[in-house]
């Protein structure tokens, strides 16, 4: 295509490290959220970050939404959907590797899985692993990107590793509720596995995004579109099970009264639920069982409703900068999901140590948690250099 745009692997890497900016920060608004259940807030922001700000940013933005999906090749919609619903599971029980390892390790962790599948795989799936990676100079500086980011979520796994073993168990559920390692280590595994279905999600819709250039949308946007069938997908999943939680833990009715109903718990438990993606002080762990024995039983209906909807739209931000920067990266876009899941891994750490989730640590383990980081920053910076080597595209 004679005058295209000269893609800018450099902008791409930019792209990418505000999606991983908003990824690593989504949960911050939930911890505003008072006296819902985890499956109540968690499908309202849903709700923002699947079905709301999709489809609205993709129309307001993109050419001829509706046009372009309707006249989209049913195979890449069936795929991207399936995909998207995959995917679904994955993020189902990302919450719970947060509940059970922290913010840190958690992520770490899952995310170490999502790039080793979701990078690897799709290329090594269209036979193109051999020709466009392992046989060109720029394929091979991305790979050792690739294996430098690796590193580095080894040593943050291992710096978390040693946090874990300085502190007793009273330390651990200071800073993290419900910790538990191995429970945490493996729902991240079946996390991190599923998690990675949405980087062949967004291979399968590659025919949607083409048919929106088609239709005159600039480039840098053509990922919108297929954002609206893959986010779809994953709705789906967690719907379904959010309604479960809803009428097994009969939690329907807090999305319409602003007065919880207290149910009879147990002797020596507290009938609220507590946010699971929450590493909380203790002053927020004291916060919610002070209440119930004062007889508050009031839900502040308006803020919760905002700071769902403020974590749902941050949520979907991850993937609107991640679309964007994979039209930047060329013939090796692939290596998108590699600078995606590092720049997450980066931002959540430092979310965790300002949540104070390393307090207490020794320095060893401060500094391993330091190179683990510095070790990711450099493979975003190689994986996007391997991109500028990378010739341009010829197209007719």
């Amino acid at each position: 295509m004679v005058g295209a745009p000269v893609p800018n692997p450099f902008l791409g890497v930019f792209f990418h490290w505000l999606g991983g900016l908003a990824s690593g920060s989504f949960y911050v608004p939930y911890r505003g959220v008072k006296k819902w259940s985890w499956e109540v807030y968690w499908l309202v922001g849903g709700f923002f970050s699947w079905i709301i700000a999709p489809w609205i940013l993709a129309a307001a933005i993109t050419k001829d939404l509706f046009i372009v999906i309707g006249h989209a090749d049913p195979s890449a919609i069936g795929w991207a959907y399936f995909w998207g619903t995959m995917w679904g599971f994955g993020g189902l029980t990302f919450g719970l590797t947060m509940r059970y390892l922290g913010m840190s390790l958690g992520m770490a962790v899952a995310l170490g899985y999502c790039v080793v599948f979701g990078t690897l795989l799709p290329p090594i799936y269209a036979g193109k692993f051999v020709s466009d990676v392992l046989q060109t100079k720029s394929g091979i500086v991305i790979l050792i990107g690739i294996v430098v980011c690796l590193f580095g979520i080894a040593v943050a796994g291992m710096a978390g590793m040693s946090k874990e073993r300085e502190m007793d168990e009273e330390q651990k559920k200071a800073k993290i509720k419900e910790f538990n390692f191995r429970k945490g280590i493996l729902v991240a595994t079946f996390s991190g596995i599923f998690s990675a279905s949405m980087a062949f999600a967004i291979a399968a819709a590659e025919p949607i995004a083409k048919l929106s250039e088609e239709h005159g949308t600039d480039k840098i946007w053509t990922g919108l579109p297929t954002l609206c069938i893959i986010l779809l997908g994953g709705f789906t999943s967690n719907f379904i099970w959010c309604a479960f939680l809803n009428i097994k833990n009969k939690t329907g009715y807090q999305y319409f009264h602003s007065t919880l109903r207290r149910p009879t718990p147990p002797r020596g438990e507290e009938p609220i639920l507590e946010n699971p993606l929450d590493a909380p002080s203790e002053e927020m762990v004291e916060q919610i069982p002070r209440a119930s024995r004062n007889g508050d039983d009031r839900v502040p209906m308006l803020s919760n409703y905002l700071f769902s909807a403020l974590a749902g739209v941050t949520w979907y931000l991850q993937f609107f900068f991640y679309t964007m920067g994979k039209t930047q990266m060329g013939a090796y876009d692939f290596s998108s999901w590699t600078l995606h899941m590092a720049s997450i891994i980066i931002f959540s750490s430092l979310w965790g140590i300002a949540l104070h989730e390393w307090k207490g640590s020794s320095k060893k383990t401060k500094n391993l948690l330091l190179l683990g980081l510095a070790l990711l920053v450099l493979s975003t910076v190689i994986v996007g250099y391997g991109n500028y080597l990378a010739p341009p595209a010829v197209e007719p």
